[in-house]
């Protein structure tokens, strides 16, 4: 029978990523040293989600205080043109927020765990390459990657910078008066809601430069699959460690929850790091309610390397 703690409280972070992360408080300190007890002298998996990137100035989709969301599905997205400029529009002002985003001490935390061979992969949820950005290499963007559009017709990619600049040209005028209009919130997937639904209606939507056909941002939309190869290639380091640690993520969704169910069923340790409620809760065998960015900062200063 796997033994269970009860959560802990952390206070908040400022939303600009902290020089350093701040020194564990001690009851989250105790919690801390029995997860050094469980990953001591093992290899582990690392999964990450949105509660990661909050240090770094990037809002989650279900932490505590999290605004109410209803991304667009997949299902949408192709359904209707007005849809995809509704999209574009919204992801051209959040694609200007997001790549200004910096890794933060948690995702220096995380390369450095890797560096140092204590992982045997690390998965994200994340589509904001800030782990990649931090030093990180062996890593699953288990949901795509905002820096880059695919063409749905012809499956060719481009950068996102370039469409960046193909969508000035297009509109011209349109980041300046969309952030004069006021920016109601921003997203993790470089997705925004603007309050002047008349210069959404104006926006014009670039289309691929090969083939003219539908772009979208490379990554996993809601109501669309996991690419089959990023799931097996996630199953295969969790196969490989000794254990899975999941740092910043409700895994609300089944696409992170399965590794989570797949390590306990093999009976590998489970440690939660996140703050609130998860889905995965009844299978962890340690659950810390807990700064992301202090919690693993601490484990990759403590934790002797293999």
């Amino acid at each position: 029978m796997r033994q269970r703690r009860p959560g802990v409280g952390m206070t908040g972070f400022a939303s600009l990523p902290p020089v350093a992360a701040a020194e564990p408080a001690r009851r989250e300190l105790e919690v801390l040293q029995e997860i050094h007890g469980v990953l001591a002298g093992e290899r582990f998996a690392l999964l990450t989600g949105a509660g990661l990137s909050t240090d770094s100035g990037i809002p989650d989709y279900r932490g505590p205080g999290a605004a109410p969301r209803a991304p667009m599905t997949y299902q949408e997205f192709i359904g209707a043109a007005e849809n995809r400029r509704r999209y574009w529009a919204r992801n051209h002002i959040g694609w200007s927020h997001l790549r200004r985003a910096d890794p933060n001490a948690g995702h220096t935390a995380a390369a450095r765990l890797e560096h140092r061979g204590l992982l045997t992969g690390l998965i994200t949820q994340n589509v904001d390459r800030l782990h990649e950005d931090a030093g990180s290499v062996n890593v699953v963007d288990l949901h795509g990657r905002f820096d880059r559009v695919v063409c749905l017709a012809c499956q060719r990619r481009y950068s996102r910078s370039l469409l960046a600049g193909v969508l000035e040209e297009l509109n011209p005028a349109f980041l300046t008066e969309a952030l004069a209009s006021g920016v109601v919130e921003m997203a993790p997937d470089a997705d925004a809601t603007v309050e002047d639904s008349d210069l959404i209606e104006g926006f014009v939507v670039a289309n691929c430069p090969a083939c003219g056909g539908t772009l979208k941002p490379d990554f996993v939309y809601f109501g669309e699959n996991v690419p089959k190869d990023r799931v097996e290639r996630s199953y295969a380091m969790v196969d490989a460690a000794g254990a899975l640690v999941v740092a910043g993520s409700s895994l609300t969704v089944m696409s992170g929850l399965r590794f989570v169910r797949h390590a306990a069923k093999l009976g590998k340790a489970v440690v939660i790091i996140n703050r609130g409620q998860t889905r995965g809760d009844d299978l962890a065998t340690i659950k810390l309610e807990a700064g992301v960015s202090e919690s693993l900062t601490w484990l990759a200063a403590e934790l002797p390397g293999l």
